[in-house]
């Protein structure tokens, strides 16, 4: 059985931060396993631009974003796999791996950085009814046939959903030359970001319809027709107000999901709300030296959250092989309050926290001019204003060691206060 202390599964954003990081922070044996042909995860198929602006100060493509982290990881001469399946993670770290080249293997790992990332929701998880024919696929999908694969997936389109995949799939077909009809939104408000609703649709006259969702999908062998239809405050179609729309392709960006299939049989604790598992402030998942960040824990909007985040991660995993890390300490638990979806971490143990402590969240809804009130025990902390805050824009509140060491602290809270200034 191979040995490595640091073992970082998955090359994408995520994992070249992690790995990248706990390199810096003093281990020298790391292994990187990645199941593509190639690092960079999803970065090498986003070929648009608006990538790097916070880490970098600079606009980069995915390609060129995950190119600087490449480059990095082979001059640190960090090692990694490609085509490399990762079968089984055991709670003792141990991990059964499979390629065409050497076959099966075993690895063990004093720590493992999960950054499996994130898959789309398909069509049969939210029942579309009408005909199965060809031509109903992920945005993503067709983001890989057209980007990477050289392959035009339709002429004309409608899009379900507005989550940012199928936002930037709208201008990129227009860009082909196709005619992009709608984008329809099951949801009273995007899940995109704002930029990529003025970007990709504004500025090519593209509709969105809000509170709407398809009711039929039309054609035998390829797709023919979509019919979207208004729904109600329960999410159903209200007769009467169908939009029939002649059409070759229904492109399907109706959320991500993050991919802990490693992580449920590893036995690690799942968070129902992100669906990925708890961690404390040392992106630490439930079992002790397994680590996860970037959009296995929870879906970020912009990469280089997922790079801060998960360089984060590295750093910790670093101080657990070097036995650095404060295991046995005093911790606190961090509360989704009103209006609030979640916050990551979970958990913290403020002995750990070297500067500051950084919790990421999503609003419920759209706000106009609200706060967000943070509390320790109930006894308000800070407030933050806010002129916008939508659930399609990530949220972050960083908070100063002194303002969350007070002896005895249970727990932290975010709560949104609409109209509050």
């Amino acid at each position: 059985m191979q040995q490595y202390d640091v073992v970082v599964i998955g090359g994408g954003p995520a994992g070249l931060a992690a790995a990248i990081e706990a390199r810096k922070n003093g281990v020298e044996s790391i292994l990187v396993i990645e199941r593509d042909r190639e690092l960079g995860g999803i970065l090498q198929q986003c070929i648009h631009n608006g990538f790097g602006l916070h880490v970098f100060k600079e606009e980069l493509t995915g390609p060129e974003y995950a190119e600087r982290f490449i480059n990095e990881l082979k001059d640190l001469g960090i090692v990694y796999l490609l085509d490399t399946m990762v079968l089984e993670l055991t709670s003792n770290h141990e991990l059964r791996i499979m390629n065409s080249k050497n076959g099966y293997s075993e690895i063990k790992a004093q720590a493992v950085i999960l950054c499996m990332g994130c898959r789309e929701r398909t069509r049969g998880a939210i029942a579309i009814p009408g005909t199965r024919p060809a031509g109903v696929m992920n945005a993503g999908s067709a983001q890989r046939y057209l980007n990477m694969e050289g392959y035009m997936v339709g002429k004309r389109i409608v899009v379900l959903g507005s989550g940012d995949i199928g936002l930037i799939m709208s201008r990129r077909m227009t860009l082909e030359g196709a005619k992009v009809l709608a984008v329809a939104e099951l949801m009273p408000f995007s899940s995109g970001l704002t930029r990529n609703i003025v970007q990709c649709l504004h500025d090519y006259d593209i509709p969105l319809y809000l509170s709407h969702t398809v009711t039929e999908v039309r054609g035998k062998d390829r797709v023919e027709g979509v019919v979207i239809s208004q729904v109600d405050e329960s999410f159903k179609p209200i007769p009467g107000t169908e939009k029939e729309y002649e059409c070759d392709t229904l492109l399907l960006s109706v959320g991500l999901i993050p991919e802990n299939e490693l992580t449920r049989g590893a036995g690690i604790v799942i968070d129902p709300r992100t669906n990925g598992p708890r961690v404390n402030e040392a992106m630490e998942t439930s079992i002790p030296g397994i680590f996860a960040c970037g959009n296995v824990v929870h879906v970020h909007d912009l990469v280089d959250r997922v790079t801060e985040e998960s360089r984060r991660a590295g750093k910790y995993a670093a101080h657990f092989v070097k036995k650095t890390l404060k295991e046995e300490t005093t911790s606190f638990q961090t509360n989704a309050g009103e209006g609030i979806s979640y916050i990551v971490p979970h958990i913290v143990r403020p002995a750990n926290i070297d500067k500051v402590l950084t919790m990421m969240m999503r609003v419920k809804k759209v706000y106009h001019k609200a706060e967000l009130v943070v509390k320790g025990d109930g006894t308000e902390i800070r407030r933050i204003r806010k002129n916008h805050l939508a659930p399609g824009e990530m949220e972050q509140v960083i908070l100063n060691p002194d303002e969350i060491s007070r002896p005895g602290l249970k727990s932290v809270s975010v709560e949104v206060v609409a109209g509050g200034h």
